[in-house]
């Protein structure tokens, strides 16, 4: 056999031992490659999450019980302030948390009248704004909590009148008919220095107070199923 003959059988011969082989491999590619693809399909970590929630209303009219974190006072706060303060207990609707223990509420003052020290009452005005939840804020639309001093003209008057009462008393003692005019204007300005001293009420609400507000519109937030 010249060794051109036997140069093809040895190309044939390899290629009857290789070719199973190439076949086998070709094979494992593909199924390498459909695993691939069934891993592409999947969805990523931004999907799952996505596909794990689903959205959950807290209806009107639902109660909210916050603790305010600083003190209000209409001596110190004016309208427009804001506060803080965390949710005293969760909001759970279907068995579901769509509002956790201890989330952070903002609120704002609405109103906030000092008391004066003569007349005028104390009037101090709060709502709520937004619940931070997951790391997201949601709006929130409250009724509002509102707190009235009391009224102290009345006590005022009788300061005023029982200085002025006091005053003609010593003045009539002292010096007759005028000394009593004399001593009722002198008693009166006294009345009135203990009113103004002492008539003065503002409102005060402590820190870590728990007030209640009800939601006036629903919400809508995505929760973990």
């Amino acid at each position: 056999m010249n060794l051109s003959g036997l140069f093809r059988k040895v190309v044939s011969c390899l290629s009857m031992l290789l070719l199973p082989l190439l076949l086998t491999g070709c094979g494992q590619n593909q199924q390498a490659n459909a695993k691939a693809g069934t891993t592409t399909d999947k969805p990523g970590l931004l999907g799952g999450i996505l596909s794990s929630t689903k959205p959950i209303t807290v209806p009107e009219g639902t109660d909210l019980t916050v603790v305010l974190d600083d003190s209000i006072s209409t001596a110190s706060n004016r309208s427009g302030d804001s506060f803080e303060a965390t949710l005293a207990s969760p909001i759970v609707i279907d068995s579901k948390t769509v509002f956790p223990k201890d989330a952070r509420v903002m609120g704002h003052v609405v109103e906030s009248v000092p008391s004066g020290r003569l007349k005028g009452t104390a009037k101090l005005d709060l709502t709520l704004d937004s619940i931070e939840v997951n790391g997201k804020s949601y709006d929130l639309s409250t009724d509002d909590e509102d707190r009235t001093g009391k009224n102290h003209n009345k006590r005022n008057g009788v300061l005023i009148g029982g200085g002025a009462g006091l005053g003609a008393i010593i003045g009539g003692v002292a010096g007759g008919g005028v000394g009593a005019l004399v001593g009722g204007a002198v008693g009166a300005g006294a009345g009135t220095a203990g009113a103004a001293y002492t008539g003065k009420k503002d409102i005060r609400i402590p820190a870590e107070t728990s007030l209640t507000f009800r939601l006036t519109h629903s919400v809508t937030i995505p929760v973990k199923t």
